[in-house]
């Protein structure tokens, strides 16, 4: 699964892209100070399940601190979007082809309105993020909106005379959006649409088809970044009010204490409410400082920076992942080598032990007989579907 991180420019995408991976990319204070996409790995936050049964483990493909595991995930860092990107305007068009196959979506918004819908300066407070998110929305449909309308007479018309399934027709039109037919077919029956009749659907339907269809196929949180500053406590309230997922964030502050924590002068996990100093002898006057500014402001506020949260939600909310760990001696928790616990993956909502196997190795899922719960002993057939924290064996013949 890919996250994929938006917004307008100027917002602290690649602030908070930074915060989460520890990658170095250009972080400025101006517009399109991001290009080209940045791919790095974050971490997604859980807890380990050594504890609850009883063993100390030897995490291979992850990390686990104090029982918190930390898996590896991809996250993709874009170019900023503004108005007018469907039709090519700023990096739209690259934008948009870039994030085409993220399964979820962060969009990060600077929350204290401090950046016009360019991403100029402003001062605190004069700008409406809520216009921000509304443009960044409606560019989206409106470029998915344009791949719909190609040759859309010709298609629906041809569709109803062949008696062909026109969601078949989408479905190989938006395969590029990693849109499968499954999920235009039930963006269809909401809208009442008659699938049957494709030359019938308005213009408005399209229009509705293509916000829908984003919606479902690109589920997407707000990381209210700069939360921190005054300016942000309002805009805060009217961001929920809108019923969208908000997540209080200070991405600077998160890349502080990241980096913080690399040099040994904290102890911080990320996703952790607070954080410990260990050297203060090492920092300067000003570190303390912008230390001690972190707690006041951030964590006794916020109960943690944000960051973290934003890319738990995203997975774990907006996408249904569950976290599974599998063994090869199911008694003894263990790989081959007698390493416990070793691994853990990150699987889809509705994942199944087959589809375990499948992303163990392909010759698991090949030779697939069935699986074993290590908690219960019991045998799992192939389309037992996966459960957060489940720790499971898999038989296979090959």
């Amino acid at each position: 699964m890919l996250v994929g991180v938006i917004g307008k420019p100027n917002v602290g995408k690649s602030t908070f892209f930074s915060a989460a991976t520890l990658r170095e990319v250009a972080i400025a204070d101006f517009p399109f100070t991001t290009i080209k996409p940045n791919v790095g790995v974050a971490y997604l936050r859980t807890q380990c399940v050594h504890q609850e049964m009883g063993v100390v483990d030897n995490p291979r493909n992850s990390t686990c601190v104090n029982g918190t595991r930390l898996i590896p995930v991809k996250l993709v860092d874009v170019a900023g979007l503004v108005e007018g990107a469907a039709q090519g305007r700023g990096l739209g068009n690259q934008f948009l082809d870039e994030i085409r196959q993220a399964d979820a979506l962060i969009h990060v918004v600077d929350a204290s309105g401090s950046t016009d819908g360019e991403g100029r300066k402003v001062p605190p407070g004069s700008h409406d993020p809520l216009k921000d998110i509304e443009m960044v929305e409606r560019e989206f449909d409106l470029w998915v909106l344009g791949i719909i309308r190609r040759d859309w007479e010709k298609t629906s018309r041809l569709a109803e005379q062949s008696a062909a399934r026109i969601t078949a027709s989408l479905a190989a039109r938006l395969t590029g959006l990693a849109v499968d037919e499954k999920e235009i077919e039930v963006v269809v029956a909401q809208l009442h649409l008659k699938p049957e009749k494709p030359t019938e659907w308005s213009d408005s339907d399209l229009q509705k088809f293509a916000t829908h269809l984003r919606e479902r196929s690109k589920p997407s949180l707000i990381a209210a970044n700069k939360a921190d500053l005054p300016s942000a406590m309002e805009n805060m309230e009217r961001l929920t009010a809108t019923g969208r997922k908000v997540i209080p964030c200070a991405s600077e502050a998160e890349l502080l204490l990241r980096r913080a924590a690399e040099r040994g002068f904290v102890s911080y996990t990320p996703g952790d409410e607070t954080f410990r100093l260990i050297q203060t002898k090492a920092l300067t006057r000003e570190q303390l400082q912008a230390i001690e500014m972190v707690d006041r402001r951030v964590m006794k506020v916020f109960r943690g920076t944000g960051v973290q949260k934003a890319i738990d939600e995203a997975y774990f909310s907006l996408l249904g992942a569950v976290v599974v760990f599998p063994v090869e001696d199911e008694r003894k928790l263990s790989d081959k080598k007698g390493n416990v616990l070793p691994d853990a993956y990150v699987m889809r909502g509705g994942s199944t032990t087959l589809d375990l196997a499948r992303a163990v190795h392909s010759d698991l899922a090949e030779g697939f007989l069935y699986a074993i719960d290590a908690r219960t002993g019991m045998r799992l057939a192939a389309d037992h579907q996966l459960k957060n924290h489940d720790i499971v064996k898999i038989v296979s013949s090959r």
